[in-house]
Parts: C-alpha cells; structure tokens; sequence
C-alpha cells in the first residue's frame, strides 16, 4: 500500500518594490530542496500602498514568515504584532516570523553582515564609515556599535533621517556616531577602516551607479562591504580592488541573514555552502 502523504508547503517569501532584481528566492529555494523541506519562497512586489493588505494575506493563508526589503523595512512595523529585541533598537525588520497567531518582527541584516565582515576584519575598535541612514544602514550600524565599533560616520543626503540614526547609535550603544550630510563628493578620512555602502546605489537595473566619493581616498588598509547582492561585483566594489581595498560583495550578508530567517521560520540551519554556491551560479564572475 502506497503511503499517504500531505500537500499543503509551507508559505514563506518576501515583500519589496521592486522585487524582480532579488536573488533571495533562488538561494532559499535551493537550501529547502537541499534540507528536504517542503516549503515554498515566493518573492512578491508588493507598492507601499499595498503593503497592509500583503502582511494580512500572508496572515489569512498561514505564511510562517516573510522578509521585508526596500522600501518597507520600517513601515511594515504598524502592520505586525511586536517586535524582537535587536529589531526594537533598530527600528526596522527585515524577517518577520509567525509565533503562534502573531507576525514578530526580527532584523537579520546587521547579524548576517557583522558573520561575513568577521571573515575578514574583526568590528572591534574600528572606524566605520556608513552610506545611508535607511533599513540595511540602520541594521548594520547599530550591530556593528554592539560589537564593539569605535566610531561610526553615517553619510547620508537626507540630514533629518541621518541624524535620527546617529542619534539612535548614539542612545542605545556605546560607540560614537556623527553625521556628514551628504551634498557633494565625501572625502573618506584616512583614519577610517570600514566602508559600508547600505545605499541602493549600483543595485540592478542600474549596475553602473556609483557613490559620490573621492576615489583617492580609498587606501588599501581600508575593508570596503557593499550591501548590494545584484550585481555583486558593483562599482564601488571593483574601485576598491582596483584601489587595493579588500571588498566584501553583498552576497555573504544575503547568505548569512537568509540562513538566520530559514531558521527563525523552520527550525532548520540551513547549509551556507549550498546558497552562496546558487548565487554564484547566478552571478558567474
């Protein structure tokens, strides 16, 4: 006799505009064929207007999470129940988790972005240099101040939102933030030590935006992130390895906070190696 088996996945994916440049689907699609899993990703673009009947959607056909990316990292906090404690001090959620019938609101950016940065340079004591003052910017700064940061610049062209986020750091942690408004090409300090583009810039269709930076001011003692996953080889990136910088591309933070979402959501740790390995067959450089 044949066994009797179910046919009802579990529902997971994510909510953004736009969503078609988001390589997440492919990499989580192949961890849960990977681990054997059941489930389903479907990567939704979803307009702001949109944004409350989404999260209720998800609600009505028994989703068990969702990421959040641009631009609804901070208002799809009206729409959930409560938030988890790193995405209280943030103020912004990028993994939204079903607990029993309420959607928590938890932020893996800045985890999975301090797991790749330590590949390669420990937060500690360093001098960061922030591009940006939204979700990712947000996560990223706060972590990486409660890992033990120096100092942080946020350099960000809206001087209202930036200094919300300095003032943020600056409250809720022990490192020093100040802000540089952003109105003509930044001249990086040589005393700086991390660079971190948490902008849009560069982002798929438009691959070949650029920060408004002083190349010059790029030395090689310098490690420089850029948070964009498509392309990964942006090109901030490729001036800094041309400047003799060591670059992290923005693969290895999708990596490592999908990794912390497919847990939040099926209790699984999902293997690493399996979803970078997706996203290079994506993105053959």
């Amino acid at each position: 006799m044949s066994e009797a088996r179910g046919f009802l996945s579990v529902l997971t994916g994510s909510f953004a505009t736009p969503a078609a440049e988001n390589p997440t689907v492919a990499m989580i699609e192949a961890a849960y064929r990977h681990h054997g899993l059941d489930a389903r990703y479907i990567n939704c673009d979803v307009p702001s207007h949109a944004l409350g009947d989404a999260v209720r959607g998800a609600r009505a056909m028994g989703w068990v999470g969702f990421n959040c990316s641009i631009p609804h990292k901070v208002t799809v906090i009206s729409h959930l129940d409560s938030l988890g404690a790193s995405a209280a001090i943030i103020g912004a959620v990028n993994c939204v988790v079903r607990r029993g019938d309420r959607f928590i609101g938890e932020n893996t950016d800045g985890q999975g972005f301090l797991t790749a940065l330590r590949t390669v340079v420990d937060p500690a004591g360093q001098a960061f240099v922030v591009f940006g003052a939204g979700g990712a910017a947000r996560a990223i700064a706060i972590e990486a101040a409660l890992a033990g940061a120096a100092s942080i610049t946020i350099v960000n062209r809206d001087p209202k939102r930036g200094a919300g986020l300095v003032e943020l750091v600056n409250a809720k942690t022990p490192a020093h933030a100040d802000l540089v408004v952003w109105d003509a090409s930044y001249r990086l300090p040589a005393t700086t030590s991390i660079v971190v583009n948490a902008t849009s810039i560069g982002l798929f269709p438009h691959v070949e935006g650029r920060l408004k930076i002083e190349l010059s001011s790029l030395e090689p003692h310098m490690v420089v992130a850029d948070v964009i996953p498509n392309p990964p080889r942006t090109a901030l990136i490729r001036d800094a390895q041309a400047r003799g910088c060591v670059t992290l591309d923005g693969l290895g933070m999708l990596v490592n906070q999908g990794i912390i979402s497919i847990n939040h959501w099926t209790g699984v740790d999902a293997d690493p190696k399996v979803m970078r390995k997706k996203l290079e067959e994506l993105f053959p450089s």
